[in-house]
């Protein structure tokens, strides 16, 4: 099967530095393939391509979130999806005393600063607003932030380096799965084939070979569940890095609950016989592709998550499933009516903001119904009682 590429010409000019930058990527990818004997897993593509030391996108110096970057985050769009939040962390941390909170993956540090900023205004503060970032150029940005926008909460707020070994709390991953590095497989005749990239004079290309042992097993494994074979010319993802992630976040959890949102679907939908394409995202200034090839180091690669890969994880790692629900459900019975209480006296111009914002938020052609929430929860923690009243984590 022959897999089509993405013109560039279809997407925005990269800035000269951009190019550069890329160039430098693309020669360190070239360097990798070439010691690999000639092409590479997607996987390691996608690791290098995202998290190489001092060229990958998320360790790079460049603009990711946001209007001036690729793409837009919840806590971009509006404070109301922190402010919700931080009402829900509120509500688990009454009955952890003396927990904190974790972010994994924080961004541009606007999650934080509206999270810091409700919970300081209902009297709710933690002791420690902890966060985890693979990205130094990304931690400068936070810190400068939360300097700016909350000065005097600035010394509630530690980075760390690694998970901590024993933490009590609440730990929150906002759109952080998805950039896990996945493989790519391609049905042939009920044969495995595992997609892997190789290079040439003209740049990379698409290589088909048969797919290791644990590839084919994870392979099985989603068949098995589903209760059908994948037809030939299926092409999807399957993430090897989900389970160990969830399993290293239970290991540091003694007691709390996990919030993890993202963009995903139950085992079966992200399986299914129309998805033959996979769930593999690009985003580059804004403009959403499917080719991961193009640009290394420049734009964005995501895979939607299979949320029930997240389960599995979560029971195999000692943590409860404790409730699963669209973003959309999360904000509305979280809370996200009394956050716009003062609409009515807004000016135009203000309640016109909002009301897109909700939009962007809440509606189901939007963040609303693409975006999931999933609490995993171990110890005595109890997860919001909002999301008890709409959970759908039978389907998982």
């Amino acid at each position: 099967m022959q897999l089509e590429r993405t013109s560039a010409e279809a997407l925005p000019e990269p800035h000269p530095d951009s190019l550069r930058h890329c160039a430098r990527v693309t020669e360190s990818l070239r360097k990798a393939i070439d010691t690999a004997g000639g092409s590479i897993g997607f996987g390691e593509f996608m690791q290098h391509a995202l998290y190489a030391p001092g060229l990958g996108y998320y360790v790079a110096g460049a603009r990711k979130f946001g209007s001036d970057g690729d793409f837009i985050t919840a806590p971009e769009v509006s404070p109301l999806f922190g402010q919700v939040l931080a009402t829900q962390c509120a509500e688990i941390l009454g009955g952890i005393p003396g927990g904190n909170i974790l972010e994994l993956g924080a961004g541009s540090g606007a999650l934080a600063v509206q999270i810091l900023g409700k919970l300081q205004a209902i009297d709710c503060l933690p002791e420690r607003y902890l966060i985890l970032d693979v990205s130094a150029e990304l931690r400068q940005r936070q810190q400068q932030l939360i300097g700016s926008q909350l000065p005097d909460l600035l010394g509630h707020v530690d980075w760390l380096q690694a998970l901590p070994e024993s933490f009590r709390g609440v730990v929150i991953a906002n759109e952080v799965a998805d950039a896990l590095p996945v493989e790519r497989f391609l049905m042939n005749e009920g044969e495995v084939a595992q997609l892997r990239v190789a290079c040439n004079e003209t740049g990379f290309h698409w290589q088909q070979a048969r797919a290791p042992d644990w590839l084919q097993t994870g392979v099985r494994a989603i068949e098995r569940y589903i209760g059908r074979e994948l037809p030939s010319g299926y092409l999807s993802e399957f993430s090897p890095a989900l389970h160990g992630w969830i399993g290293d976040i239970a290991n540091s959890l003694q007691e709390g609950v996990v919030l993890l949102f993202d963009y995903g679907v139950a085992r079966r939908e992200y399986y299914a016989p129309d998805r033959h394409a996979g769930w593999l995202r690009c985003y580059f200034r804004h403009h959403a592709h499917d080719d991961p090839l193009l640009y290394p180091g420049i734009q964005d690669v995501t895979a939607w998550i299979d949320f029930t890969e997240v389960a599995e994880a979560a029971a195999d790692a000692g943590m409860e499933i404790g409730g699963y629900v669209t973003q959309s459900q999360f904000l509305l019975q979280g809370g996200l009516a009394d956050e716009l209480a003062d609409f009515d006296q807004l000016d135009q111009t203000r309640q016109f903001e909002l009301s897109r914002a909700v939009k962007l938020l809440t509606l189901p052609g939007e963040m609303g119904e693409h975006f999931k929430c999933i609490a995993l929860s171990k110890g005595r923690a109890t997860v919001p009682e909002a999301m008890a009243l709409c959970d759908r984590a039978h389907v998982l």
